[in-house]
Protein backbone atom coordinates (compact mmCIF):
# COMPACT_ATOMS: atom_id res chain seq x y z
CA UNK A 1 0.00 0.00 0.00
CA UNK A 2 2.73 2.28 0.30
CA UNK A 3 4.25 1.63 -2.95
CA UNK A 4 0.62 2.49 -4.68
CA UNK A 5 0.03 5.15 -2.53
CA UNK A 6 2.98 6.91 -4.83
CA UNK A 7 0.52 6.95 -7.64
CA UNK A 8 -1.68 9.51 -5.92
CA UNK A 9 -1.96 12.92 -3.88
CA UNK A 10 -4.01 11.06 -1.60
CA UNK A 11 -5.18 7.27 -0.34
CA UNK A 12 -7.24 6.56 1.99
CA UNK A 13 -6.96 2.72 3.26
CA UNK A 14 -10.87 1.45 4.76
CA UNK A 15 -10.17 -1.75 6.58
CA UNK A 16 -11.52 -3.73 9.91
CA UNK A 17 -9.04 -3.05 12.76
CA UNK A 18 -8.46 -5.18 15.58
CA UNK A 19 -8.02 -3.50 19.24
CA UNK A 20 -5.41 -5.63 20.15
CA UNK A 21 -2.12 -4.93 20.54
CA UNK A 22 0.74 -5.27 17.87
CA UNK A 23 1.97 -8.33 17.41
CA UNK A 24 5.28 -9.38 16.33
CA UNK A 25 6.31 -8.89 12.95
CA UNK A 26 3.81 -7.00 11.48
CA UNK A 27 4.68 -3.88 9.70
CA UNK A 28 3.50 -0.52 10.86
CA UNK A 29 1.21 0.91 7.83
CA UNK A 30 3.13 3.99 5.75
CA UNK A 31 3.11 6.06 2.89
CA UNK A 32 2.47 9.00 0.49
CA UNK A 33 -0.60 10.78 1.84
CA UNK A 34 -2.17 7.57 3.71
CA UNK A 35 -5.22 8.44 5.90
CA UNK A 36 -6.61 5.04 7.55
CA UNK A 37 -10.31 4.43 8.10
CA UNK A 38 -10.89 1.73 10.95
CA UNK A 39 -13.54 -0.25 10.77
CA UNK A 40 -14.63 -2.78 13.06
CA UNK A 41 -13.46 -6.33 12.91
CA UNK A 42 -16.42 -8.92 11.81
CA UNK A 43 -16.69 -11.92 14.40
CA UNK A 44 -17.55 -15.21 14.52
CA UNK A 45 -16.72 -18.41 12.06
CA UNK A 46 -18.64 -20.36 9.99
CA UNK A 47 -22.50 -19.75 9.18
CA UNK A 48 -21.97 -17.13 12.75
CA UNK A 49 -19.56 -15.09 10.14
CA UNK A 50 -21.90 -14.86 7.58
CA UNK A 51 -24.48 -13.56 9.43
CA UNK A 52 -22.18 -11.22 11.52
CA UNK A 53 -21.06 -9.87 8.08
CA UNK A 54 -24.63 -8.34 7.47
CA UNK A 55 -24.65 -6.63 10.88
CA UNK A 56 -21.12 -5.54 10.19
CA UNK A 57 -22.25 -4.14 6.66
CA UNK A 58 -24.48 -2.42 8.34
CA UNK A 59 -22.45 -0.59 10.66
CA UNK A 60 -19.46 -0.32 8.33
CA UNK A 61 -21.83 1.03 5.06
CA UNK A 62 -22.06 4.59 5.92
CA UNK A 63 -18.10 4.86 6.11
CA UNK A 64 -17.66 3.23 2.96
CA UNK A 65 -19.65 5.08 1.00
CA UNK A 66 -19.05 8.71 2.46
CA UNK A 67 -14.79 8.03 1.63
CA UNK A 68 -15.96 6.23 -1.64
CA UNK A 69 -18.06 9.46 -2.50
CA UNK A 70 -14.75 11.71 -2.06
CA UNK A 71 -12.65 9.71 -4.24
CA UNK A 72 -11.90 9.82 -7.25
CA UNK A 73 -11.33 5.73 -7.95
CA UNK A 74 -11.40 2.68 -5.83
CA UNK A 75 -8.53 0.06 -5.29
CA UNK A 76 -10.46 -3.12 -4.19
CA UNK A 77 -8.23 -6.14 -3.84
CA UNK A 78 -9.59 -9.50 -3.30
CA UNK A 79 -9.96 -12.10 -2.12
CA UNK A 80 -11.67 -9.98 1.74
CA UNK A 81 -14.88 -8.46 2.63
CA UNK A 82 -13.84 -5.01 2.53
CA UNK A 83 -12.54 -5.62 -1.35
CA UNK A 84 -16.23 -7.38 -2.17
CA UNK A 85 -18.35 -4.51 -1.16
CA UNK A 86 -15.63 -1.91 -2.18
CA UNK A 87 -15.61 -3.50 -5.57
CA UNK A 88 -19.75 -3.69 -6.28
CA UNK A 89 -20.16 -0.16 -4.52
CA UNK A 90 -17.83 1.20 -6.99
CA UNK A 91 -19.06 -0.56 -10.06
CA UNK A 92 -22.71 0.72 -9.28
CA UNK A 93 -21.52 4.00 -8.20
CA UNK A 94 -19.46 4.19 -11.75
CA UNK A 95 -16.48 4.88 -9.76
CA UNK A 96 -13.02 4.13 -11.86
CA UNK A 97 -12.57 0.92 -10.48
CA UNK A 98 -9.08 -1.08 -9.84
CA UNK A 99 -9.49 -4.79 -8.74
CA UNK A 100 -6.43 -7.01 -7.40
CA UNK A 101 -7.20 -10.58 -7.12
CA UNK A 102 -4.67 -11.85 -5.33
CA UNK A 103 -5.57 -15.69 -4.96
CA UNK A 104 -4.68 -18.74 -7.39
CA UNK A 105 -6.90 -17.34 -10.64
CA UNK A 106 -6.89 -20.96 -12.20
CA UNK A 107 -8.92 -22.35 -8.71
CA UNK A 108 -12.22 -21.64 -7.53
CA UNK A 109 -13.58 -24.09 -5.23
CA UNK A 110 -16.03 -21.45 -3.00
CA UNK A 111 -19.44 -19.21 -4.09
CA UNK A 112 -16.93 -16.27 -3.34
CA UNK A 113 -14.63 -17.14 -5.65
CA UNK A 114 -16.48 -17.54 -8.51
CA UNK A 115 -18.03 -14.45 -7.96
CA UNK A 116 -15.31 -12.74 -8.29
CA UNK A 117 -13.82 -14.66 -11.40
CA UNK A 118 -17.08 -13.39 -12.65
CA UNK A 119 -17.39 -10.02 -12.15
CA UNK A 120 -13.87 -9.67 -13.08
CA UNK A 121 -14.64 -11.41 -16.35
CA UNK A 122 -17.96 -9.50 -17.11
CA UNK A 123 -16.52 -6.03 -16.20
CA UNK A 124 -12.79 -5.48 -17.15
CA UNK A 125 -12.18 -3.08 -19.21
CA UNK A 126 -12.43 1.08 -19.66
CA UNK A 127 -12.24 2.17 -16.52
CA UNK A 128 -11.86 -0.85 -14.94
CA UNK A 129 -8.75 -2.26 -14.34
CA UNK A 130 -8.80 -5.61 -13.18
CA UNK A 131 -5.43 -7.95 -12.77
CA UNK A 132 -4.41 -11.73 -11.55
CA UNK A 133 -1.91 -12.44 -9.05
CA UNK A 134 -0.04 -14.44 -11.10
CA UNK A 135 1.81 -14.67 -14.87
CA UNK A 136 1.74 -16.45 -18.17
CA UNK A 137 2.45 -15.85 -21.99
CA UNK A 138 -1.70 -15.46 -22.17
CA UNK A 139 -4.53 -13.43 -20.77
CA UNK A 140 -5.56 -14.57 -17.73
CA UNK A 141 -9.39 -14.67 -19.42
CA UNK A 142 -10.62 -16.34 -22.73
CA UNK A 143 -13.86 -14.87 -22.10
CA UNK A 144 -11.73 -10.91 -21.50
CA UNK A 145 -8.85 -10.18 -22.82
CA UNK A 146 -8.93 -6.66 -21.09
CA UNK A 147 -7.48 -8.69 -18.24
CA UNK A 148 -3.70 -8.66 -16.96
CA UNK A 149 -1.32 -10.25 -14.76
CA UNK A 150 0.71 -8.50 -12.24
CA UNK A 151 2.85 -10.46 -9.89
CA UNK A 152 3.62 -9.83 -6.34
CA UNK A 153 6.62 -8.72 -4.53
CA UNK A 154 7.76 -7.24 -1.28
CA UNK A 155 11.09 -6.19 -2.23
CA UNK A 156 12.10 -3.12 -2.73
CA UNK A 157 15.15 -2.31 -5.53
CA UNK A 158 17.93 -1.20 -2.60
CA UNK A 159 16.72 -4.63 -0.50
CA UNK A 160 17.27 -6.68 -3.84
CA UNK A 161 20.56 -4.93 -3.76
CA UNK A 162 21.80 -5.72 -0.80
CA UNK A 163 20.40 -9.40 -0.51
CA UNK A 164 22.77 -10.49 -3.20
CA UNK A 165 24.88 -13.40 -1.93
CA UNK A 166 29.08 -13.27 -1.66
CA UNK A 167 29.94 -16.68 -3.47
CA UNK A 168 28.63 -19.95 -1.38
CA UNK A 169 30.79 -22.85 -0.85
CA UNK A 170 28.94 -26.18 -0.73
CA UNK A 171 30.60 -28.48 1.64
CA UNK A 172 29.20 -31.35 3.88
CA UNK A 173 26.94 -28.63 5.79
CA UNK A 174 24.17 -28.39 3.13
CA UNK A 175 22.08 -25.98 4.39
CA UNK A 176 18.21 -26.39 3.61
CA UNK A 177 15.32 -23.82 4.22
CA UNK A 178 11.60 -23.77 3.61
CA UNK A 179 9.31 -21.06 4.25
CA UNK A 180 5.57 -20.97 4.03
CA UNK A 181 2.30 -21.22 6.39
CA UNK A 182 2.99 -24.78 8.31
CA UNK A 183 0.04 -26.42 6.50
CA UNK A 184 -0.16 -30.18 5.00
CA UNK A 185 -0.76 -29.01 1.58
CA UNK A 186 2.61 -27.02 1.31
CA UNK A 187 4.38 -30.36 2.20
CA UNK A 188 7.16 -29.22 4.79
CA UNK A 189 6.93 -33.34 5.63
CA UNK A 190 7.95 -34.16 1.74
CA UNK A 191 11.04 -31.87 2.85
CA UNK A 192 11.50 -33.51 6.56
CA UNK A 193 11.34 -36.91 4.84
CA UNK A 194 14.02 -35.93 2.14
CA UNK A 195 16.59 -34.75 4.63
CA UNK A 196 17.79 -38.39 5.17
CA UNK A 197 18.63 -39.41 2.25
CA UNK A 198 20.32 -35.58 1.55
CA UNK A 199 22.18 -36.98 4.81
CA UNK A 200 23.90 -39.98 2.52
CA UNK A 201 25.64 -37.66 0.57
CA UNK A 202 25.74 -34.68 2.16
CA UNK A 203 26.06 -35.62 6.45
CA UNK A 204 26.08 -32.67 7.89
CA UNK A 205 22.88 -31.25 6.41
CA UNK A 206 20.46 -29.24 8.21
CA UNK A 207 17.29 -27.61 7.09
CA UNK A 208 15.31 -24.66 8.76
CA UNK A 209 11.72 -24.38 8.59
CA UNK A 210 10.14 -21.16 9.03
CA UNK A 211 6.12 -20.23 9.48
CA UNK A 212 3.89 -21.21 11.95
CA UNK A 213 0.63 -22.99 11.01
CA UNK A 214 -1.91 -26.06 12.26
CA UNK A 215 0.86 -28.55 11.27
CA UNK A 216 3.81 -27.24 12.77
CA UNK A 217 3.16 -30.11 15.46
CA UNK A 218 2.93 -32.56 13.04
CA UNK A 219 5.79 -31.62 11.60
CA UNK A 220 8.30 -31.88 14.66
CA UNK A 221 6.89 -35.06 15.93
CA UNK A 222 8.02 -36.44 12.23
CA UNK A 223 11.67 -34.83 13.15
CA UNK A 224 11.49 -36.31 16.13
CA UNK A 225 10.34 -39.60 14.91
CA UNK A 226 13.38 -39.61 12.45
CA UNK A 227 15.56 -38.72 14.94
CA UNK A 228 16.32 -34.92 12.80
CA UNK A 229 15.93 -32.94 16.25
CA UNK A 230 19.24 -31.68 15.94
CA UNK A 231 19.05 -31.35 12.33
CA UNK A 232 16.14 -29.48 12.02
CA UNK A 233 15.33 -26.19 13.60
CA UNK A 234 11.81 -24.79 14.00
CA UNK A 235 11.85 -20.86 14.07
CA UNK A 236 7.91 -20.15 14.05
CA UNK A 237 6.94 -17.30 12.86
CA UNK A 238 9.87 -14.89 12.29
CA UNK A 239 9.87 -11.06 11.05
CA UNK A 240 10.96 -9.56 7.54
CA UNK A 241 14.22 -9.22 9.02
CA UNK A 242 14.70 -12.72 10.62
CA UNK A 243 13.43 -14.02 6.97
CA UNK A 244 16.33 -12.36 5.48
CA UNK A 245 18.66 -13.64 7.55
CA UNK A 246 18.23 -16.97 7.34
CA UNK A 247 17.88 -17.17 3.36
CA UNK A 248 20.96 -15.11 3.96
CA UNK A 249 22.70 -18.31 5.30
CA UNK A 250 20.84 -20.94 3.65
CA UNK A 251 22.21 -22.98 0.47
CA UNK A 252 19.11 -24.16 -1.01
CA UNK A 253 15.56 -23.13 -1.09
CA UNK A 254 12.91 -25.62 -0.95
CA UNK A 255 9.44 -25.49 -2.00
CA UNK A 256 7.33 -28.50 -3.22
CA UNK A 257 4.06 -26.98 -2.75
CA UNK A 258 0.67 -28.97 -3.91
CA UNK A 259 -1.76 -26.07 -2.56
CA UNK A 260 -2.77 -23.15 -5.32
CA UNK A 261 -0.38 -20.39 -5.56
CA UNK A 262 -0.88 -16.64 -7.12
CA UNK A 263 2.58 -14.99 -7.09
CA UNK A 264 4.58 -16.49 -3.55
CA UNK A 265 6.45 -14.08 -3.03
CA UNK A 266 8.87 -16.20 -0.52
CA UNK A 267 10.42 -17.50 -3.56
CA UNK A 268 11.26 -14.39 -4.89
CA UNK A 269 12.92 -13.34 -1.76
CA UNK A 270 15.19 -16.81 -2.04
CA UNK A 271 15.95 -15.80 -5.60
CA UNK A 272 17.35 -12.43 -4.38
CA UNK A 273 19.53 -14.03 -2.01
CA UNK A 274 21.09 -16.25 -4.20
CA UNK A 275 19.29 -19.51 -3.87
CA UNK A 276 18.21 -22.10 -6.26
CA UNK A 277 14.35 -23.26 -5.97
CA UNK A 278 13.42 -27.12 -6.11
CA UNK A 279 9.37 -26.86 -6.27
CA UNK A 280 6.54 -28.21 -8.07
CA UNK A 281 4.64 -27.67 -11.73
CA UNK A 282 2.21 -24.88 -9.52
CA UNK A 283 0.92 -21.73 -10.89
CA UNK A 284 3.65 -19.27 -11.75
CA UNK A 285 6.46 -21.21 -10.31
CA UNK A 286 7.55 -22.79 -13.73
CA UNK A 287 7.88 -19.26 -14.96
CA UNK A 288 9.79 -18.24 -12.47
CA UNK A 289 12.79 -20.61 -12.67
CA UNK A 290 12.32 -20.79 -16.12
CA UNK A 291 15.45 -18.92 -16.31
CA UNK A 292 17.65 -21.79 -14.85
CA UNK A 293 17.55 -20.60 -11.32
CA UNK A 294 15.80 -23.80 -9.96
CA UNK A 295 14.81 -27.41 -10.30
CA UNK A 296 11.18 -28.59 -11.48
CA UNK A 297 9.96 -32.16 -9.65
CA UNK A 298 7.05 -33.54 -11.40
CA UNK A 299 5.74 -34.67 -7.54
CA UNK A 300 6.09 -34.05 -4.21
CA UNK A 301 8.00 -36.65 -2.90
CA UNK A 302 11.13 -37.07 -0.79
CA UNK A 303 12.77 -39.10 -3.38
CA UNK A 304 12.52 -36.47 -6.22
CA UNK A 305 13.35 -33.69 -3.66
CA UNK A 306 16.46 -35.72 -2.48
CA UNK A 307 17.47 -35.66 -5.84
CA UNK A 308 16.80 -32.49 -7.02
CA UNK A 309 18.99 -31.00 -4.22
CA UNK A 310 21.79 -33.34 -4.24
CA UNK A 311 22.18 -32.87 -8.16
CA UNK A 312 22.09 -29.16 -7.48
CA UNK A 313 25.10 -29.24 -4.67
CA UNK A 314 26.98 -31.64 -6.38
CA UNK A 315 27.87 -29.56 -9.03
CA UNK A 316 29.63 -26.57 -7.90
CA UNK A 317 29.70 -24.30 -11.55
CA UNK A 318 25.88 -25.30 -12.04
CA UNK A 319 24.79 -24.57 -8.60
CA UNK A 320 26.94 -20.59 -8.75
CA UNK A 321 25.60 -20.24 -12.42
CA UNK A 322 21.62 -21.20 -11.13
CA UNK A 323 22.59 -18.98 -7.92
CA UNK A 324 23.79 -15.90 -10.14
CA UNK A 325 20.88 -16.54 -12.45
CA UNK A 326 18.39 -16.21 -9.21
CA UNK A 327 19.59 -12.82 -8.53
CA UNK A 328 19.08 -12.05 -12.20
CA UNK A 329 15.84 -13.27 -11.98
CA UNK A 330 14.44 -11.54 -8.76
CA UNK A 331 15.97 -8.62 -9.64
CA UNK A 332 12.97 -7.55 -12.47
CA UNK A 333 10.40 -7.94 -9.51
CA UNK A 334 10.80 -4.67 -7.39
CA UNK A 335 7.87 -3.19 -5.30
CA UNK A 336 8.90 -0.31 -8.03
CA UNK A 337 8.36 -2.23 -11.02
CA UNK A 338 5.23 -3.38 -9.58
CA UNK A 339 4.24 -0.09 -8.90
CA UNK A 340 4.95 1.61 -11.98
CA UNK A 341 3.43 -1.73 -13.76
CA UNK A 342 0.04 -1.04 -12.18
CA UNK A 343 0.40 3.09 -12.18
CA UNK A 344 0.98 2.50 -16.21
CA UNK A 345 -2.21 0.22 -16.37
CA UNK A 346 -4.26 3.19 -14.32
CA UNK A 347 -3.10 6.07 -16.88
CA UNK A 348 -3.51 4.45 -19.97
CA UNK A 349 -7.18 3.32 -18.76
CA UNK A 350 -7.54 6.81 -16.29
CA UNK A 351 -6.31 9.29 -18.84
CA UNK A 352 -5.05 10.65 -16.11
CA UNK A 353 -3.40 11.16 -12.34
CA UNK A 354 -6.18 10.82 -10.12
CA UNK A 355 -6.29 12.85 -6.94
CA UNK A 356 -7.28 10.34 -4.75
CA UNK A 357 -8.00 6.65 -4.49
CA UNK A 358 -9.98 4.60 -1.48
Amino acid sequence: MSALSELFNETTLCLPCSPLRKADGEIPLAGHQLKVVALSTPVGSGIWRKLGFVLWLAQSAWALLKEMRRADAVHAPIPGDVGTVGMVLAWVMRKPLFVRYCGNWFVQTTAAEHFWKWFMEKFAGGRNVMLATGGASESPSRRNPNLGWIFSTSLTRRELQTAAPSVKVIDNSLRLIIICRQEMEKVTGVVIESLPLIKEIFPEATLDVVGDGSALPRFKHLAASLGLQDQIRFHGKVDHKGVRKLLKNADVFCYPTTSSEGFPKVVLEALAHGLPVVTTNVSVLPILISTGCGTLISQAEPEQLARAVINIALDGPRYHQMSAQAVHTAGQYSLERWRDSIGDQLQLAWGRQLRSDV
